[in-house]
């Protein structure tokens, strides 16, 4: 039997025990940061000699120079050529749908014009490179190519460059396929705090780029931390969560199954359910404990649903919205009657769903919406990946002669109540009166 948490509301300590339900320690401890910032700085001073001797070390893969490193890009259409049709085709369709949906996040340039003639706006320009981390190993995920590699294309950057991790010289062909389809420029056999330095500082082979996105594990994150303002990062991302709040009238296997989806991604997920309906819980609770056994990576759900997974009993749905903006999960299922409804009540989450039909899963492959999303309660303050991440804004000023007067004085009194005289004097020579 599963020994997930069953937990009242109302109970005594409650909050506490939330809390440390809650608590996740995004990145690292001090022996992850010592690796990671003895790899960082031999890419940097290195280059491809460090790039070769890692890749040797932890993928077991062999390399003579850091050119072979490349997958040809020849080799990635090959790829989408030797997939099956219907891989191909929810490729496709997806990579569609995502981009479909981005399209209407593009921000464009804007001005406006004084009645002196003075012009003030904003100017929206793309990112020149981003680089796009893929993680390979335990699992493939041509799902975050198309998340990753489409808001930056949309949004107009020029230059893409994926690395992905290959154990063994072990290639993912739906991976490389995914690339093919988002016209990913160029891809490399790179992975772990390697890959982040080699696309934060540039070697003889890998190019240096503006931005690092993607998912990755925890000597990833560590490394994207690190190198951040040098490059920019999209967030650091903890383990995947799902919060479903049901009222008790959905199939208790559908949600059972719902709450797998994401405790299934590794040891550390979260999957927490939480209902007015104490019946509604203990029917799930039977259903979890009935279907674990037919889910192929259940000793990986078992754990997670073990140490980090809840089944909470509420009084209400006030009650619930409470435990939602609490909680800030990056993936929130309203599993009730009307879920439009609660949409002005909830505050933070990465991504709702909201009905009896729609999966959390659909948001991961194909709905539209972006699958890149804060984690680790940080939807308090964060936004899920989207092309204004790969846009980047400038202030336009432009004053009138009439402007330069009125704007000259004002800033002139300002700079000598700072002291800085020479800002003083640069607005006032451009005062005529």
């Amino acid at each position: 039997m599963l020994n997930i948490r069953r937990l009242s509301a109302n109970q005594a300590g409650f909050r506490k025990e939330l809390d440390t339900l809650l608590a996740w320690e995004t990145v690292s401890n001090e022996s992850v940061n010592d690796i990671v910032k003895e790899v960082v700085n031999n890419v940097r001073t290195q280059g491809d000699a460090a790039l070769i001797d890692y890749t040797a070390r932890f993928d077991r893969m062999q390399v003579a120079k850091g050119a072979d490193l490349q997958i040809p890009k020849e080799e990635l259409f090959a790829a989408l050529e030797r997939i099956p049709q219907d891989q191909r085709d929810a490729l496709e369709l997806s990579a569609e749908r995502v981009r479909s949906y981005h399209k209407k996040q593009i921000q464009e340039s804007w001005s406006y014009t004084e009645a002196d003639g003075t012009m003030l706006g904003q100017q929206v320009t793309p990112l020149d490179s981003v680089g796009l981390y893929v993680p390979g190993g335990k699992a493939a995920y041509p799902s975050s190519v198309i998340m990753n590699a489409i808001p930056a294309k949309v949004a107009g950057v020029e230059t893409l460059i994926m690395v992905v991790p290959t154990p063994d010289g072990e290639v993912n062909d739906m991976v490389l396929a995914a690339a093919a389809i988002c016209d990913v420029d160029a891809v490399f056999t790179l992975g772990g705090a390697q890959a982040v330095a080699a696309l934060a500082y540039g070697t003889e082979t890998v190019p240096a780029v503006d931005k690092i996105v993607g998912p990755g594990n925890i000597y990833v994150a560590t490394a994207k931390r690190m190198v951040f303002g040098t490059v920019g990062i999209d967030m650091i991302a903890g383990p995947s969560e799902i919060l479903v709040y049901c009222d008790g009238k959905t199939n208790p296997d559908w949600i059972a199954v719902d709450l797998f989806s994401q405790a299934e991604h590794d040891e550390d997920a979260q999957s927490i359910l939480v209902t007015p309906d104490a019946d509604f819980a203990a029917k799930v609770y039977e259903s979890m404990n009935r279907l674990l056994p037919t889910m192929p990576r259940h000793e990986i759900i078992r754990k997670a649903l073990d140490d980090r997974g809840a089944i909470i009993v509420v009084d209400d749905e006030s009650q619930a919205l409470e435990m939602i903006n609490i909680i800030a999960p990056e993936h929130l299922e309203l599993s009730v009657e009307d879920p439009k409804a609660l949409l002005p009540k909830i505050r933070h989450a990465g991504a709702i769903f909201m009905g009896r039909y729609t999966a959390e899963a659909l948001g991961d492959y194909c709905a539209g919406p972006n699958h890149v999303l804060p984690t680790s309660r940080t939807a308090r303050f964060s936004s899920p990946l989207g092309v204004y991440d790969f846009q980047k804004r400038s202030s336009l000023i432009m004053c009138s002669p009439e402007g330069a007067n009125v704007l000259g004085k004002v800033a002139g009194v300002l700079a000598d109540g700072e002291g800085l005289t020479a800002h003083a004097m640069s607005a006032r020579y451009r005062v005529q009166d």
